[in-house]
């Protein structure tokens, strides 16, 4: 018996010691501890932040600022989704006090985008701890950046608690986005994916004179982290960013579909277990799909047939035949690519249900907007190919290289 406990309790160790997942970086919450809350000390500090931004113990940055003896956290400011990630995605955040600290909590994702001088008054520094994604659209950038006006009109310092691009910080993919076409899913004159963290993106948009004003700005920067990393190699644990970004691949995944997802012309996974990893429609055959995506041999990517009835969204409880894509070499993958491959397919294998002449005109702005621009629609429209937007999708990619590479804050 004696032996039999010892053998378990040695395989606990093992087991334990196997699946402890080692932290390899630390993000900017953890320097700003490590540096005694230098930067804040003493100062009256307001927070933008969601339930990504927590330590590397996942203690929310609300909390740990709340309870730092020599800061004075007076205020939150939520985004999309709200500080505590309660909100639905597109639903409006109110103003609210927040349950845990008795905080005021004013809103940026409902009437006000941008913190007004009230919602500033009495504050010293703001302070931006949010996980983002990496990829233009993804609205929590916009918040930063009209953050960092509202901080520079009200003299007020801005601090950005850095954290890693789970896309890493190499792939660039994407036109810049054109006059006309800014709006608060591409605020900024940058790709589609723009291979920044948060706090270089910060950076370059005060640096390159892309706000309207510039603030005083700080940049609590991470330890260890690289450019050539994908989340899963920091160590962190992943906590949501928004309810359709479950996990670290799904903001590898979000590039893949979430531009042709803007139209409700297939399901794209949000609504299924799988959100961003698929395409399916009720008249899309599996298997002749999948034999012609597979056919374009495309580097690092294979596509499976599915079959599927989403729970809710686009096409809630109907049987859907498609493709679940599987990246199996990510720095070899052109991830938006995708999405137009699989819309010139679906042309090539089913002509009458073409993207373009099928889906509902009133979201083709949206479809723009995210795009950057319209002529990514206007140019595929009139053949279907992806050889036709190629090289415009790709226009921007090494100059914007060039442009960025000096806010550069790791290797």
């Amino acid at each position: 018996m004696k032996k039999l406990l010892l053998v378990a309790a040695l395989f606990g160790l093992v087991f334990t010691a196997a699946s402890a997942q080692k932290i390899k970086i630390k993000t900017g919450i953890e320097v700003l501890k490590e540096q005694n809350f230098k930067c804040l000390d003493g100062k009256r500090v307001g927070l933008i932040t969601n339930p990504t931004g927590v330590d590397n113990r996942l203690k929310s940055t609300i909390d740990i600022l709340h309870e730092a003896p020599n800061v004075n956290l007076v205020a939150l400011y939520g985004p999309e989704h709200g500080v505590r990630g309660d909100i639905h995605a597109g639903d409006k955040v109110e103003n609210e006090s927040d349950a845990s600290t008795g905080l005021p909590v004013h809103s940026l994702y409902g009437k006000t985008r941008k913190p007004t001088p009230e919602m500033l008054q009495g504050i010293d520094v703001l302070v931006y701890d949010i996980q983002d994604i990496g990829c233009r659209s993804f609205t929590y950038i916009s918040t930063m950046g009209l953050a960092m006006v509202a901080a520079a009109e009200n003299d007020i310092e801005f601090v950005v608690l850095d954290r890693p691009n789970p896309v890493g910080g190499i792939k660039i993919e994407g036109n810049l986005v054109e006059d006309g076409y800014a709006s608060f899913v591409s605020p900024f004159e940058i790709p589609y994916l723009y291979a920044l963290t948060c706090g270089e993106l910060a950076l370059m948009l005060n640096g390159e004179n892309m706000l309207e004003k510039q603030c005083k700005l700080h940049i609590v920067k991470m330890k260890g982290w690289k450019r050539s990393m994908d989340y899963t190699q920091t160590g962190l644990q992943w906590v949501p960013s928004s309810p359709h970004i479950p996990h670290p691949h799904s903001a590898v995944f979000y590039p893949v579909s979430g531009i042709l997802g803007e139209l409700g012309y297939v399901s794209i996974g949000v609504g299924y277990t799988i959100p961003f990893q698929m395409f399916a429609t009720p008249w899309i055959k599996a298997e002749e799909l999948a034999a012609r995506m597979n056919a374009l041999e495309l580097p690092g990517v294979i596509f499976r047939p599915i079959c599927l009835k989403p729970f809710y969204s686009a096409h809630k409880g109907e049987q859907l035949q498609g493709v679940q894509v599987h990246i199996v070499n990510f720095r070899k993958a052109a991830l938006s690519d995708i999405q137009f491959l699989l819309m010139q397919e679906i042309a090539a294998l089913y002509p009458d249900r073409a993207v373009f002449d099928h889906a509902d005109e009133g979201r083709f702005r949206m479809f723009d907007q995210v795009s950057g621009s319209n002529q990514i629609r206007e140019r595929f429209g009139k053949n279907n190919r992806w050889e036709d937007i190629r090289d415009y999708w790709y226009k921007d990619a090494e100059s914007f290289r060039k442009l960025s590479k000096p806010y550069y804050l790791y290797k």
